[in-house]
């Protein structure tokens, strides 16, 4: 019972490991009922061939036996009377399997063979109750045996004695030939079996470079395109030509990937020096200028709350540039989680002017990681908190121990985010609603920043949401045991 279990368990596997829609599906099934329909058709030809042959045989013997019976009946009557005459040609031309019998137009039956009986129980009375037979010879089931049938009028110096039948048993030979049928068609099945499975590995393994070639390229990644470089030496002409191609394409990504880099860096570099001295003159001049007028003051506010903005940007694609580069460092440290947080929310609190409810149901989690990089992570998704819920809703940060894992966690219950963004959200510059992130002065870089930051740490970081019920923001940190 278990032995059956296991099969069927592995048959459920192989199934559902099967694509309908792969080439490999695709040419073994193609290629399958090609060989299945040319195998059929020639077995087919086959068995038809040797049905006729062994039929023709057997038509030819009895065409044989009709043209020869009035001779022979001649030549006899020419010594006996006619009925004695016809007697001793049927007796002379009948075997084993080859009855003859003539009968008058009365029914009343003038010779036959001497196997026939014409008693009602035997199976030859069927034989000699017909009263029409074909005028060329043809086969008959006839009492589940296999007959060849043939009559005609029976002449001699030109008249007619009554008619002439010949019923010949191929029983035997049919069931001999059926019999090669049945080996010839499971004989084609186990072929075509055989072919099909030879079809499928050889299909197979001329695939495999192709297999090889994908997961080479799906274990690329945009730090390794420099570095990557597709070798495969058994495969087909074909394939190397693909694999130079995707080569020579790689090499280009990096070289434009490296360059979209290196100019993000020089640009963030050297816009944020003059932007910070922008920055500063505009909050001196607001600072000291007791004589501006409203709308002056107004001006140079937004002035400076853009330039700081601008500024923040700017920080945020230099450290997207340096992980980029591996140049961005951390400060490594024991940290314990739990002051941390509380920390962090007292400090949002402040700032945000809002409720942030910080919920610690663990012991003393302590982990290794950077202490203001992981601020500065809180604080983004904090701040995204903010942003994406109403002022009376209160941000709730929330602190667990799970095993060998800390998990820190930001909830709100704002507008959520649509499934169809929640991939998406952590890729730089991308914008759930831009009209809102305008409004709200987001870049579309800070849950960037969170994702390269927590990475960097060595954890995860996930989200969560619901249209109208709000996002649950997930920080994953490995955990260190105090000593």
């Amino acid at each position: 019972m278990k032995l059956v279990n296991r099969l069927k368990k592995a048959a459920n596997q192989f199934w559902q490991q099967i694509d309908p829609f792969s080439l490999q599906v695709r040419l073994t099934i193609g290629i399958a009922f090609l060989s299945a329909v040319g195998l059929s058709s020639v077995a087919i030809w086959i068995s038809w061939q040797m049905q006729q042959i062994l039929i023709s045989t057997h038509k030819q013997n009895i065409k044989y036996i009709a043209d020869r019976f009035p001779r022979d009946v001649e030549i006899y009557s020419q010594l006996l009377p006619v009925e004695k005459g016809l007697q001793k040609a049927i007796d002379n031309l009948s075997t084993g399997n080859t009855l003859l019998w003539v009968r008058r137009p009365d029914g009343i039956i003038l010779a036959q063979s001497e196997g026939l009986q014409d008693d009602s129980e035997s199976p030859d009375a069927v034989l000699l109750s017909l009263s029409r037979m074909p005028l060329q010879p043809q086969v008959y089931d006839v009492e589940k045996r296999y007959w060849v049938l043939y009559g005609g009028e029976l002449k001699v110096k030109r008249k007619t004695l009554g008619r002439l039948y010949i019923a010949k048993d191929i029983t035997e030979d049919q069931n001999v030939f059926l019999t090669m049928v049945n080996n010839l068609a499971i004989v084609s099945l186990l072929s075509i079996l055989t072919i099909l499975l030879a079809i499928a590995i050889y299909i197979q393994r001329s695939l495999r470079p192709l297999r090889e070639l994908s997961q080479l390229a799906g274990t690329i990644s945009p730090d390794r395109l420099g570095k990557a470089q597709l070798q495969l030496w058994n495969a087909p002409t074909e394939v190397k030509e693909l694999t130079q191609t995707w080569s020579l394409m790689l090499s280009r990504l990096s070289q434009a990937w490296e360059q979209e880099r290196q100019f993000v860096s020089n640009v963030s570099h050297e816009l944020r020096t003059p932007l910070t001295i922008v920055r500063g003159y505009l909050q001196s001049t607001l600072r000291r200028g007791t004589n501006l007028t409203e709308p002056q003051q107004e001006a140079l506010t937004i002035a400076s709350s853009e330039a700081d903005r601008t500024i923040r940007m700017l920080q945020d694609l230099l450290d997207l540039a340096r992980a980029d580069n591996g140049n961005l460092h951390f400060h490594w440290e024991q940290i314990i989680l739990n002051d941390l947080v509380s920390e962090i929310g007292s400090m949002a609190e402040q700032f945000t002017n809002r409720e942030i409810v910080v919920e610690d149901r663990s012991g003393k989690v302590e982990v290794k990681a950077d202490r203001n990089r992981l601020k500065q992570v809180l604080l983004n998704l904090i701040d995204n908190a903010v942003k994406y819920s109403e002022p009376e809703q209160a941000i709730t940060l929330k602190l667990q121990d799970d095993s060998e894992q800390a998990i820190l966690q930001v909830c709100d219950r704002g507008c959520g985010i649509a499934l169809q963004h929640q991939t998406r959200i952590f890729e730089r510059f991308y914008r759930v609603d831009e009209a809102r992130s305008r409004s709200t002065g987001g870049a579309g870089l800070g849950l960037s920043i969170v994702k390269t930051l927590v990475e960097g740490m060595g954890g995860s970081v996930a989200v969560g949401s619901k249209l109208d019920e709000g996002s649950i923001f997930t920080v994953t940190l490995p955990t260190q045991v105090a000593k």
